[in-house]
């Protein structure tokens, strides 16, 4: 005999599932601290600092 399976506890279980993959998707893209961005965001800045000293006259030296 086979196995009985209630399709609405699969079909729940499937979501669950699908949800945890979705939510470790979102911890990694938006999990970061508020002091994490903001060195991201220090380091941005600073070497579009260090780029812009290395121009010459003003203009693209390329």
């Amino acid at each position: 005999m086979a196995d009985l399976v209630n399709f609405k506890r699969f079909k729940k279980r499937a979501e669950r599932e699908a949800a945890a993959q979705l939510a470790d998707v979102n911890r990694a893209r938006f999990g970061r601290t508020k002091s994490q961005r903001a060195l991201d965001d220090h380091r941005v800045s600073r070497a579009n600092e260090l780029l812009d000293q290395h121009k010459i006259g003003g203009e693209d030296a390329s």
